[in-house]
């Protein structure tokens, strides 16, 4: 999706008509906090991403992929990263992934 996180929210909102201070009480926010966030000058908390998906009627690992892709690529911005980085971090993903289940399953061995 091409808009961030924030931008994310705030066509959820508007989509479903709800308004801001509505939202911000659902989320259990303080509604000045909730602009902020849809605007891009503060970072939704991310304990809060259950709340949003019950709200939105939708599946949280959509929302944790929206979320955490936003969160990658304000730190690729911020530190000027190439695209290789995703490469990158998409083998280590790989390689810890593989690490805990061979962790998982030598603990299950004992």
């Amino acid at each position: 999706m091409e808009v961030t996180f924030g931008e994310y929210i705030k066509h959820l909102r508007k989509d479903k008509g709800l308004t801001l201070i509505q939202l911000a009480v659902q989320l259990d926010l303080d509604s000045t906090n909730l602009s902020k966030m849809e605007n891009n000058k503060r970072q939704f908390d991310e304990k809060k991403l259950d709340k949003l998906s019950m709200i939105f009627n939708l599946e949280l690992e959509k929302l944790k992929t929206e979320y955490f892709g936003d969160q990658f690529a304000k730190i690729m911005m911020q530190h000027n990263c190439s695209k290789q980085t995703l490469l990158a971090a998409e083998e280590k993903v790989h390689y810890l992934k593989y690490k805990q289940d061979n962790k998982q399953n030598n603990n299950n061995e004992k």
